[in-house]
């Protein structure tokens, strides 16, 4: 259970305390793409999801989207953010999470990754000892992969809060 626990669960990307992660020694904050910064179903970034990402990057984040997703859909949003971008990462597997490191300089304490799923983005996260925050999904649609995934993630959810570990909705940081 412990490989699926977040180090932080917020509500969404706007509700997390990116000060605490800077104080915390945070300096480079990996996004997942679907369900974390837009819905699967859409091209469009939203005004204040551009906003936000301004923001932090003035706070001195590098600021990087790290998504399952193939480089034609990452591309697009990486281009209306302006930020760097990881395609391909096959999370949970932790080979792009080390090309981040390595590319950039950071050690595994200066990194965050911020996700909708336990099994790929903080299963990942927590494998390689980066520090992982889970957010809700911000649609109800899913990649069918997504789909089969969301199944035995509410398993493995049901389960932790079976064990007072973990409860959806209460979020902490």
């Amino acid at each position: 259970m412990e490989k699926f626990l977040p180090d932080i669960y917020q509500k969404s990307i706007y509700t997390i305390d990116y000060s605490k992660l800077l104080n915390h020694g945070i300096k480079c904050l990996l996004f997942d793409l679907d369900n974390t910064i837009a819905p699967p179903n859409t091209r469009q970034v939203s005004q204040k999801t551009k906003d936000l990402f301004i923001s932090l990057k003035q706070k001195g984040f590098k600021v990087i989207i790290f998504s399952n997703s193939l480089k034609f859909r990452v591309k697009h949003y990486q281009k209306q953010l302006d930020v760097d971008a990881y395609s391909n990462a096959r999370k949970p597997f932790s080979g792009k999470f080390q090309k981040v490191m390595k590319d950039y300089g950071y050690n595994i304490t200066e990194l965050a990754i911020i996700g909708d799923q336990l099994l790929t983005d903080i299963k990942g996260g927590n494998k390689i000892g980066i520090t992982t925050i889970l957010v809700n999904p911000i649609s109800k649609k899913d990649h069918i992969y997504a789909k089969i995934t969301r199944k035995i993630e509410n398993r493995i959810m049901n389960k932790m809060h079976e064990n007072n570990i973990f409860s959806k909705g209460k979020y902490y940081d």
